[in-house]
C-alpha cells in the first residue's frame, strides 16, 4: 500500500509541467522555474530542476547531471519492491511446506496404527495440508499481482523521466541559459 501511494504521489502530468516551464523560462524567471519545481511532488520536477540549476554549463553537462539524477531516482521507486518480490515467491513454498508436514502427519498415523487408523485421526492432517497450500496461494496472488502493478508504474514514471529530460535539456539550451531577473 505504501508503495502505491509513493508511485501515485510521484506520477506527475509532466506535459503539463514542462510548458509551465517552458513558459517562466522564456520570461527569463528562473527563480520562479525552480520555484514550481520545488513546489511539484516526484522525480520528474527533481530532474528539471537539475537541468534548470546546469543549464549555463552546456548542452553536454545539462545531459550528464540529468543522467546523474536519473540515476539516484530509480531506486527511490524501486525501494522496497524486492521485498514484494521475494514475498510472492516465497508464499507458495510455504505453502506447499505445511502442505508436506501435513500429509506427514498423515502418514505417520498411517504407519502407525495401520489398517486400524480411524478416518478422524487422518483428517487433520489432510486439513493441515489443504490449509497450508491455500494460505500459501491466498498470500502469492495478491502480492504478485500487486507487485507487477506497482512495476509497471514504476516504468511508466521512469518513462516519463526520459522524456522530460529530453524535453528540458532542449528548452533551457534554447533559452540560452536564461540569467534570473
Amino acid at each position: 500500500i505504501e508503495r502505491f501511494l509513493h508511485c501515485r504521489s510521484e506520477q506527475i502530468n509532466s506535459t503539463e509541467f514542462l510548458n509551465g516551464v517552458r513558459t517562466v523560462l522564456k520570461r527569463h524567471n528562473v527563480v520562479e522555474a525552480i520555484s514550481i519545481c520545488d513546489a511539484t511532488p516526484g522525480p520528474v520536477a527533481r530532474l528539471v530542476k537539475t537541468a534548470i540549476l546546469n543549464r549555463d554549463h552546456g548542452r553536454e553537462r545539462v545531459r550528464e547531471a540529468l543522467e546523474e539524477a536519473g540515476l539516484a531516482e530509480v531506486p527511490r521507486l524501486e525501494q522496497r519492491l524486492n521485498l514484494l518480490a521475494t514475498i510472492a515467491q516465497l508464499a507458495p513454498l510455504l505453502g506447499l511446506l505445511g502442505t508436506v508436514l501435513g500429509f506427514i502427519q498423515v502418514f505417520t498415523k498411517l504407519q502407525g496404527d495401520g489398517l486400524y487408523a480411524h478416518i478422524n485421526d487422518l483428517s487433520g492432517g489432510v486439513w493441515q495440508a489443504l490449509i497450508c497450500a491455500a494460505a500459501g496461494l491466498a498470500v502469492a496472488i495478491p502480492v504478485h499481482a500487486g507487485y507487477n502493478y506497482l512495476v509497471s508504474r514504476v516504468n511508466s514514471i521512469v518513462l516519463d523521466m526520459e522524456r522530460a529530460a529530453t524535453e528540458i535539456v532542449h528548452i533551457v539550451t534554447e533559452t540560452g541559459g536564461a540569467k534570473a531577473p
